[in-house]
């Protein structure tokens, strides 16, 4: 398994696990039963818990990008160091930016955003080029 696979298998692992603050704090307020339940008035999460849940959304929309050109990457053999660093930095960046993003840090925030993007764009070059 190449570097650039086992990166991303890394970023997708850590997605399937970014839900979990977030339903905590839920359960925590709502009570177990109206966190899986539908409340018709629910009880209002934690603001930093909002942002977790909105920064799991961005992390798993980005995915769906950048997933896909990593693996085209590998399956066209064009996967090589500039991939392999574009993953490793792509999934420190996502760590920042979930991080940042949930502790309302604002310009650390869209400037992890910005470096994941970058990395997509040098994936994409790589696999279009």
């Amino acid at each position: 398994m190449s570097s650039a696979i086992t990166y991303l298998a890394w970023v997708a692992f850590i997605t399937v696990l970014l839900w979990i603050p977030y339903i905590l704090n839920t359960v925590m307020v709502r009570g177990l039963v109206d966190a899986v339940g539908y409340p018709d008035d629910p009880k209002p999460v934690a603001p930093w818990a909002q942002r977790a849940k909105a920064a799991h959304y961005n992390a798993v929309e980005n995915l769906v990008v950048f997933a896909p050109l990593v693996i085209l990457a590998e399956m066209l053999r064009v996967s090589n160091d500039v991939t392999a660093y574009a993953a490793l930095i792509y999934l420190l960046a996502r760590i920042a930016h979930y991080l940042v993003y949930t502790f309302k840090i604002p310009w650390l925030r869209t400037l992890s955003f910005t470096v994941g993007w970058v990395c997509t764009v040098v994936v994409a070059a790589q696999v279009l080029f």
